[in-house]
């Protein structure tokens, strides 16, 4: 009985802090609506369907499950919204998440022996593609890009791939700020027969919303990403492509290979989110880009250091403090920083990134994002946590509403 209690009054304690109490930074999450969050609840996530041709004891069926008639039509539905949602002929919403995305990817257009090329962790290149991490156990050779400073050294990459010849460049990064330069890339890739993948996963939303690039349209074959960033789904994964031949690849390397079932109840609350995204997500995306930059700029004024001044800062959900600098100006370790922030309410990583897209759902803007800097400066500047937090409270509940929705009491919050 104790643990069964613990055990709910743990998940209570959590949505309440998190949900309510807390202005949330981290830019690897955002918050779902109410009606996908019930989506989610749904029954489907205790289903399978299998719909492949298949011999069972002699006999060719269409499905190995019965009682999936449903789900079907939803997944072909989901992938309809994703493909008019992201522009693009074809999508899958079947991996379970980015990184399973990111290997499905992977599986479909490598093979043991072939040398891929991404970002460097250096600049915000995803570890996951580093040689340790799942080229390791795939066989494949990882070679990461040229860079100048926190930038990609473009000439030099274009030396790198017509020399090591990859099977695929990946861009795409963790902290990411700006757009890649494709076009600067893709002759490169062609003349050696290199395919070009795009991980999204930190700016889906803003592709989606058109406030970011449109890779698919400037040269990238496949496009994978996580549906919970500055997307606003459940957490998921999705594959996106304009071609043919590379999707079949994909569902090639789907079903027995990278994954069995799907989680039908994460598709349900995904196209529901794609529906949220086709009506709002442009309003959304430009408010999400225009927050960002008034929180770079209201920190900067308040003495704090951030990124990329002289080029406006970010075009994106992210804004990347100087963290070495703000440790000398502060006497205390980034984590030590994140640690204070926390206890005043604010929710941050420990590597210096800052995330808008959550609290420009909840409905803040350019003016909450002042409010924003100014508490973060009081905890960097030495005031306690405990009397920030007040503050911290007060701000938090004045947007108690998940906006850009198309639930009507979200939609008024906005108004």
């Amino acid at each position: 009985m104790a643990l069964r209690k613990r055990i709910l009054d743990l998940v209570s304690k959590h949505d309440s802090w998190r949900s309510k109490e807390c202005v949330n930074l981290i830019p690897s999450e955002n918050v779902m609506s109410p009606t996908v969050r019930q989506l989610f609840m749904s029954d489907m996530g205790n289903r399978y369907t299998l719909p492949m041709k298949t011999v069972v004891y002699g006999e060719q069926v269409e499905n190995v499950y019965r009682g999936t008639r449903y789900i079907d039509e939803l997944e072909t539905t989901a992938e309809k919204l994703a493909c008019e949602v992201f522009r693009t002929r074809h999508a899958s919403l079947r991996p379970l998440s980015g990184h399973v995305a990111t290997m499905i990817m992977l599986i479909a257009l490598c093979r043991a022996g072939d040398t891929i090329v991404t970002v460097p962790e250096e600049i915000g290149g995803y570890n996951g593609y580093l040689p340790d991490y799942v080229p390791s156990f795939m066989g494949l050779r990882s070679l990461v890009l040229p860079h100048k400073g926190f930038e990609l050294d473009y000439e030099a990459s274009v030396k790198l791939i017509l020399k090591e010849k990859p099977k695929l460049l990946i861009l795409g990064a963790s902290l990411i700020t700006f757009p890649f330069n494709i076009k600067a890339l893709k002759r490169a890739c062609d003349d050696v027969g290199a395919r070009i993948g795009y991980d999204a996963s930190h700016v889906l939303g803003l592709i989606a919303g058109g406030k970011f690039q449109q890779p698919l349209e400037e040269g990238a074959d496949i496009m994978v990403a996580s549906t919970h960033k500055s997307f606003f789904g459940p957490q998921g994964g999705i594959v996106l492509t304009n071609d043919d031949d590379v999707y079949q690849k994909v569902l090639d390397s789907l079903t027995w290979k990278t994954l069995d079932n799907a989680h039908w109840n994460r598709i349900a609350a995904m196209s529901y989110a794609l529906i949220e995204f086709r009506e709002v997500g442009r309003e959304y995306a430009a408010q999400v880009v225009k927050n960002s930059k008034a929180l770079a700029k209201a920190l900067e004024s308040k003495g704090i250091p951030v990124m990329f001044k002289g080029r406006g800062y970010t075009e994106s959900h992210q804004v990347l403090m100087e963290t070495q600098a703000v440790r000398r100006q502060s006497g205390l370790s980034y984590a030590k920083i994140a640690e204070r922030l926390e206890k005043a309410g604010i929710i941050v990583d420990c590597v210096g990134r800052l995330g808008t897209q959550e609290m420009t759902r909840y409905g803040m803007k350019e003016n909450e994002m002042r409010r924003i800097a100014d508490l973060i400066s009081r905890v960097v500047g030495g005031e306690g946590p405990d009397s920030v937090k007040k503050d911290v409270l007060n701000l938090r509940s004045a947007f108690p509403i998940v906006g850009y929705t198309l639930d009507s009491d979200s939609r008024v919050q906005l108004k």
